[in-house]
């Protein structure tokens, strides 16, 4: 299984490469403007279904370049018809990396064992509490924050310069951080974090002292219970080990 999953990498690193390092910026560009009728979209077809095919090194599998070759072309014309949009970007690799997927099963004919191995793993009781841990940290923590600071953000006129939920943004990320590092047992850079987060925030002389209480009194918040969700969960961990 080792060796299996290891031509799995080796096929997602063929896509990495060919689709950001082997397509210059002028393949993109015409694509988009030409659609279907751009000889570039054909030339990176080509260059993808051959790197895919060198690091496979599977070479009885001459249906694997064609698949995905064809797979990539139908993916591409699709996408040049989308706007340039985070979703529509993610939604373009998800297609990819699943067409890999299925070709990499296809390989090894080992749908029932990939599809026992994940299964297993996303109900053992370890992804769940780090699925609840981080679903509980990113939403509903923001939304009691956010409910047990409105007074002071109403006082501070927080919204009347800043960019369009902005903060809420900060405060997703850096929830997860926290609880990221408390998970892997790396406290140190929680400092690191919260020094560059005083640094950017105290470092504004625009800032009124309303605004930095309010700031300083979400960011613990924040912190702390992040801080907490991530013990609870270590907790847990030796429960069920």
């Amino acid at each position: 299984m080792q060796q299996e999953v290891l031509v799995l990498i080796r096929l997602i690193l063929a896509h990495l490469l060919t689709d950001f390092v082997f397509q210059p910026a002028s393949w993109v560009k015409e694509r988009s403007l030409k659609k279907y009728k751009s000889p570039k979209l054909y030339a990176h077809i080509v260059v993808t279904a051959v790197v895919a095919y060198f690091f496979s090194g599977i070479w009885g599998a001459w249906w694997l370049p064609l698949l995905i070759g064809i797979s990539h072309l139908a993916i591409d014309i699709w996408k040049s018809y989308k706007p340039a949009r985070v979703k529509f970007f993610i939604l373009d690799q998800l297609f990819h990396l699943l067409i890999l997927l299925v070709s990499w099963i296809l390989l090894f004919n080992n749908g029932a064992q990939v599809l026992a191995t994940v299964f297993q793993f996303i109900s053992g009781p370890r992804f769940i509490l780090i699925a609840a841990a981080y679903i509980l940290a990113g939403w509903p923590l923001g939304y009691l924050i956010g409910m047990a600071t409105e007074k002071w953000r109403n006082q501070a006129q927080v919204n009347a310069e800043g960019l369009d939920q902005a903060g809420m943004w900060i405060g997703l990320f850096e929830r997860f951080l926290i609880l990221t590092f408390i998970l892997i047992n790396q406290y140190t850079a929680i400092g690191f974090l919260i020094a560059a987060k005083s640094v950017l925030r105290f470092s504004d002389k625009d800032n009124t002292q309303r605004k930095t209480e309010y700031v300083l009194i979400g960011t613990l918040m924040s912190f702390s219970a992040s801080f907490v969700i991530g013990l609870l969960v270590q907790t847990s961990f030796a429960y069920f080990t």
